[in-house]
């Protein structure tokens, strides 16, 4: 009898378990389908307006012809190592059009290898400074620059910091700078935009990766400086206290951005002054340098990161949550998957139209490549995911052969 009991129960309840959990299912795959593609919808039409915003923003600048404002200056870029096209990439800066200006290159010390190729390119305006070992908790790259700074000539009005990777036009200078005419300015700033030149999966998604970053630039004055292309007037600079922002700090340009924050001066993004940054990067290299981006924001500009990891997190979300809907035959999922996919693969477009118009001597690689900032963006919408999540777990990174800890964005503790 007890097990005729047993059997009758379980034959009798089980068919209803059954019943309802598919009914469990889609219900909870309803309720997150809306919950997440929704959002992703309307993150991805304001991303989209602020990609044409950044378009209208290119194609006005580059109409406007450059101002007049051209005081005496000083380039001072930071060596370590022997970086892709170094000899060119320091030559395009030698070789500006521009009335009176130096060229500082810094490095540690004269054991460096990109010592040799900057003497064999370097002219009467321009000269090598060797920094020395940086002080303990001081990234070596900001050493470099305090001590460039501090080296500059007297009649320099204006500080100009570029990198040793990247290579720009004869007029360069003069567009960086012109803006500063208008006081109200704290610094101008450009970008870099990578132009692999084999074109394989790694070195594309770097260029497709980073471009977004170039995208965030907005019309408004309201810019975080990049290290590769800024200026700033020597009065602001030292009224700002960007020397004691700089101390105990690794990034340069998020603690000039800090600086000019405080003093409640604008920076200015200028599009008619980009950097092309040449050469290649595998796997491993990419992950490297992606990871140590975001962990420089996360730490730098913490409000920055969150952003963009609850973005990625909602739009990936999205596109897991449509397969799924998709996958169970309701042909809503199909919508939700083209509103979190198309939509940025149309700005990746977008960009590369901006790029056109910014760099007219690389239109050749654009016609050969241009395609992947369309196509590749779905996948770098998932490797920008993994990279913020890995750049949650740790707070150290490596950079040009130094390994530090970034305690907080006043405190550096150099490992190696």
């Amino acid at each position: 009898m007890e097990v005729s009991i047993s059997q009758g129960y379980s034959g009798s309840r089980q068919p209803v378990f059954e019943e309802r959990r598919p009914c469990y299912t889609r219900f909870l795959l309803t309720v997150l389908f809306w919950c997440l593609v929704v959002p992703a919808a309307v993150a991805a039409v304001i991303s989209n307006r602020a990609g044409r915003r950044y378009f209208e923003h290119v194609e006005s600048e580059l109409r406007e012809p450059v101002g007049s404002y051209s005081p005496p200056a000083t380039v001072i870029v930071p060596v370590k190592g022997i970086d892709h096209e170094l000899y060119r990439n320091l030559r395009s800066l030698l070789e500006q059009d521009y009335p009176d200006f130096e060229l500082v290159v810094v490095t540690r010390s004269s054991d460096d290898q990109a010592v040799g190729v900057a003497r064999s390119c370097l002219d009467e305006r321009s000269r090598i400074l060797f920094a020395g070992e940086p002080p303990d908790g001081t990234g070596e790259k900001i050493h470099n620059l305090l001590q460039a700074v501090e080296a500059a000539r007297p009649e320099s009005k204006v500080l100009v910091f570029a990198d040793s990777d990247g290579q720009v036009e004869r007029d360069w200078l003069r567009t960086l700078i012109a803006p500063l005419e208008d006081e109200s300015l704290g610094a101008t700033t450009t970008f870099r935009w990578y132009f692999p030149e084999e074109g394989r999966f790694w070195p594309l998604m770097r260029s497709v990766w980073d471009s977004t970053i170039a995208a965030s630039m907005r019309d408004d004055d309201k810019n975080f400086a990049w290290g590769g292309g800024m200026a700033i007037r020597r009065e602001v600079f030292e009224k700002a206290g960007v020397a004691k922002f700089w101390q105990g700090a690794v990034s340069d340009d998020c603690r000039l951005s800090a600086a000019m924050k405080e003093a409640e001066l604008g920076i200015r993004f200028v599009p008619g002054a980009p950097v092309a940054t040449t050469g290649g990067c595998d796997r491993v290299e990419f992950f490297e340098w992606a990871v140590r981006q975001m962990v420089i924001t996360r730490v730098y500009r913490p409000d920055l990161w969150i952003a963009a990891l609850a973005a990625h997190l909602v739009y990936c979300g999205a596109i897991v949550v449509s397969l799924l809907t998709a996958a169970s035959g309701n042909l809503l999922g199909w919508g939700g998957l083209a509103v979190s996919i198309v939509p940025g693969m149309g700005k990746g477009s977008v960009r590369a139209a901006a790029a056109r118009l910014m760099f007219p001597s690389r239109e050749e690689w654009l016609d050969q490549f241009g395609w992947a900032y369309f196509w590749y963006t779905p996948f770098a919408t998932w490797i920008w995911l993994y990279v913020l999540l890995r750049s949650a777990l740790t707070r150290r990174i490596e950079w040009r052969g130094n390994v530090y800890e970034l305690i907080s964005s006043e405190r550096t503790r150099c490992l190696s």
